[in-house]
């Protein structure tokens, strides 16, 4: 069922919440292979689907009422552990609840639990987790080898995927919602910077961190999206702009919509299926009445550089707090303040946090602050600036979310640039704080899922997802993952 299905079955009493998530309860115990949850609330999923049953018989139904989730490891919730996927919070269980999963519950969601990601969001394919890497549902044809499901956003994306839960909350710091959809084979949704609210979501990178929704379908996206989103007094960068009702503006096609082609997203050495999807994705806007035009978009080359310098400075002030006095891990037998926050935090944080605190503290410091810092911030307004040129001439933009499909797990841990390309088509949306989608469009010959993506003006998801409604129709993408894991 996609969320859409299962909201109209539970609003016509056809399925009841309590059989539908005492189906998903079992799915996930079934599933533990595929490491996608660090905390299963089957118990607690239960009670809230009795409730949400009580509710829908006395006809007081919220928006998502009874429906199942899966929520990312990075969002507080009240009473329910919350780890980052990071040894130095594997004990930390909030006092309160991050806005986002509080409209949730409010609309009536129940959660399924708590699924795995990259330590602190920091990584492009769920390997550097403090409790283990996820496995992609999906395998080539004719290979046993374990595949990565992308980064962060992994157990999301999984769970999605292997039909674990309806829907799953991610968050997309450099791509992490977009790039684990593409290579899941499912719909990801990054919205607008300040869209979402931030607060109680375990922080990375603060002026590029933004919750979004990982669905089945894009209609589910804008389901999802509508109750997500709001403005928060909780937080400064939250935006007060109206949420409109996405699904309702899915409707009317696309019938004279400009759809922009940036020529600087054709790199060299990328898959050609990439290059022929994207030749497809094209064809299937223009042949429904888009209309195709090139656009530049000639600081991307820049972008990478650019968000590894600013992503890791905000990482190294963000991370700063993690030092075994208030909470979290603490090393044993220290002797003195300064042993505390040394050994806490290097027996707390995992290789590739260190990595990039490191990294950050060091274009932050006095003398390289000006060389580095600064001028990545001067390159960012730059990329911001390429952007609304080009939405002078046309309405979304259209470029491969991923530049290949899933790969093994450990084949691009020792050489961690190759990692980071992975986010090469996705970090300049964040950088400009603009909304942005993939959808599953095709197979690689081998038989993995490969996605589109499409970027929207701020604020204008109506119109983001209406493109990529498009999209969605006319890819068909109907392929499942073969259930190797609980056999």
């Amino acid at each position: 069922m996609t969320l859409a299905e299962a909201r109209d079955a539970i609003r016509a009493k056809k399925i009841s919440s309590k059989e539908l998530t005492g189906a998903f309860v079992k799915a996930i115990e079934g599933a533990r292979p595929l490491n996608a949850f660090l905390t299963e609330a089957g118990e607690q999923a239960m009670l809230a689907a009795d409730a949400a049953d009580r509710r829908i018989a006395e006809g007081k139904m919220g928006a998502l009422e009874g429906l199942p989730l899966a929520i990312k490891d990075l969002f507080c919730t009240k009473g329910t552990r919350t780890t980052a996927a990071s040894k130095i919070l594997g004990n930390f269980v909030p006092p309160y609840e991050s806005t986002v999963t509080q409209n949730l519950w409010d609309a009536g969601a129940v959660m399924l639990g708590k699924t795995n990601l990259d330590e602190f969001a920091m990584g492009s394919s769920n390997e550097t987790s403090a409790f283990g890497p996820v496995f992609n549902p999906w395998r080539a044809a004719g290979s046993n080898v374990n595949l990565v499901p992308g980064g962060s956003s992994g157990g999301s994306a999984t769970a999605v995927a292997a039909d674990l839960c309806l829907a799953a909350t991610g968050t997309d710091t450099g791509g992490s919602i977009r790039q684990p959809a593409a290579v899941s084979g499912h719909v990801g949704l990054k919205p607008t910077y300040g869209r979402c609210s931030r607060f109680g979501i375990v922080a990375f990178a603060s002026s590029l961190d933004q919750a979004g929704p990982m669905t089945k379908t894009v209609r589910d996206a804008a389901i999802m999206l509508k109750t997500m989103a709001s403005v928060d007094p909780k937080d400064s960068t939250s935006v007060d702009v109206a949420v409109p009702d996405y699904e309702k503006l899915l409707e009317g096609g696309i019938k004279g919509l400009r759809v922009g082609i940036p020529k600087e997203y054709r790199i060299d050495g990328a898959p050609a299926e990439i290059d022929a999807l994207w030749t497809k994705g094209a064809d299937w806007l223009k042949a429904q009445g888009a209309e195709i035009v090139e656009v530049s978009l000639p600081h991307t080359k820049y972008a990478l550089p650019t968000y590894y310098i600013v992503a890791p400075a905000e990482a190294s002030s963000n991370l700063a707090r993690y030092d075994g006095v208030k909470f979290g891990y603490r090393a044993p037998g220290v002797h003195d303040i300064t042993e505390l926050y040394e050994r806490s935090r290097g027996e707390g944080f995992g290789a590739e946090v260190q990595r990039r605190i490191l990294i950050g503290t060091y274009v932050l410091s006095a003398g390289y602050y000006d060389a580095y810092y600064s001028r990545a911030q001067k390159l960012r307004t730059l990329i911001k600036r390429d952007f609304e040129q080009a939405f002078e001439k046309c309405d979304v933009l259209l470029t491969p979310t991923t530049p290949g499909p899933a790969f093994g797990v450990g084949a691009k841990t020792a050489d961690p640039v190759e990692m980071y390309l992975q986010d090469v088509f996705t970090v300049t949306v964040n950088l400009a704080g603009l909304p942005g989608i993939s959808v599953p469009a095709g197979l690689t010959p081998t038989g993995l899922p490969l996605g589109l993506q499409l970027i929207g003006k701020a604020f204008d998801e109506a119109t983001l997802l209406r493109a990529a409604q498009a999209v969605e129709t006319a890819a068909d993408f109907k392929a499942k993952p073969a259930n190797w894991w609980s056999v």
